[in-house]
């Protein structure tokens, strides 16, 4: 029973489906290649291709690899964390934050993917190619490259905030330093007293 949740908490999306003839000495043997991606609209997203005679068994083969390799997505809200421009073969991927109540501004390659992980507010542009397996393919390195806002500011801000640190311990170490003192005493000088008439 938790396997059949399970199966079924993932939403399964088609983005292409091509009839492949190959021939053989019996003649043309027909087959069926089936782009499926598969998400759960919380962060996971995963593509997978299957290649069977029938359309039905690509499909299942499609989407057990594709459940297999999924990948994270770190998502802000209901966005993405920063720009990404991704160039995957001939395939052209730019994908940006987009403000809430934006939508997803996409084409049917890179909405699958989007959509599946759960991104609900997003901006992007197919640049080069219009092969879907292609762009879907450069979705997902683009995906994979986007980084936590943490992780984002510790690797920008690195150096800027060791310069920072080792201002700080100088003047630290310069409070510390201690006061000389002069070895030599000083002489008292003697008092002059008035004398009185």
């Amino acid at each position: 029973m938790d396997e059949y949740n399970r199966e079924r908490e993932f939403e399964e999306k088609i983005v292409q489906v091509n009839r492949v003839s190959k021939k053989t000495t019996g003649g043309n043997k027909i087959g069926f290649s089936v782009l499926v991606v598969v998400g759960d609209r919380n962060g996971k997203v995963g593509v997978g291709l299957g290649k069977a005679p029938s359309v039905q068994d690509a499909i299942r083969k499609g989407s057990t690899y594709a459940k297999k390799h999924l990948i994270t997505v770190p998502m802000v809200e209901t966005t993405i964390p920063h720009e990404v421009y991704v160039k995957r073969g001939a395939a052209k991927v730019l994908i940006k934050p987009a403000s809430k109540g934006t939508g997803v501004i996409a084409g049917g390659a890179v909405r699958a993917v989007v959509e599946a992980a759960g991104v609900r507010d997003i901006l992007s542009k197919v640049l080069g190619t219009s092969n879907q397996a292609s762009n879907v393919y450069a979705t997902m390195e683009a995906l994979k490259l986007l980084v936590k806002p943490e992780k984002q500011f510790q690797k920008t801000d690195l150096v800027s905030t060791a310069k920072k640190v080792t201002v700080l311990e100088k003047e630290e170490k310069s409070k510390k330093k201690p006061i000389k003192k002069n070895k030599t005493p000083m002489k008292k000088q003697p008092v002059k007293r008035k004398k009185s008439n």
